[in-house]
């Protein structure tokens, strides 16, 4: 198993989650983004710098993530394509993405984006909250005691 991180966007809250969890689990976790990112000395713990451009890092991810990993993204595309391919998905917020939900929120997106293309004003997503951190860590501990191997 292996947690993959769309770092560019994501919280620094949940990335310090996520290092919590590599360490006291020695699962690794890689964030994956277009720009350095800081991490904290672990052997459990890298990033990968990739060029900058559209998709690039989801990209990198779909090439690397495995079916029993887990991919942590709000980018909903990027979470279709992972979850077509029998991969775990969690975004910031807490959700995990599905076979049974994705097409859900990927039309909801795009409907969301056609609107903005037509001049409609639709605001933007709530600030992010102490209430979606500790719904990301609920399920994140879900996530990682379903799969931890028994001694």
């Amino acid at each position: 198993m292996h947690i993959w991180v769309d770092a560019d966007a994501c919280p620094g809250v949940i990335k310090d989650m996520l290092f919590r969890v590599a360490d006291r689990t020695q699962i690794p976790v890689t964030l994956v983004a277009n720009r350095y990112l800081r991490t904290p000395p672990s052997r459990f713990i890298k990033s990968i710098v990739v060029p900058a451009g559209f998709d690039v890092a989801d990209k990198e991810i779909v090439k690397l993530a495995q079916a029993g990993d887990l991919v942590i993204t709000a980018d909903i595309p990027l979470a279709a394509e992972v979850v077509a391919n029998s991969i775990a998905v969690l975004n910031p917020r807490g959700e995990m993405y599905t076979v049974n939900n994705i097409q859900q929120h990927l039309t909801m997106r795009n409907f969301m984006e056609e609107l903005r293309g037509s001049g409609v004003e639709t605001g933007g997503p709530t600030a992010f909250s102490q209430a979606d951190g500790r719904a990301f860590a609920r399920q994140l501990d879900r996530f990682v005691a379903q799969r931890k191997p028994t001694p």
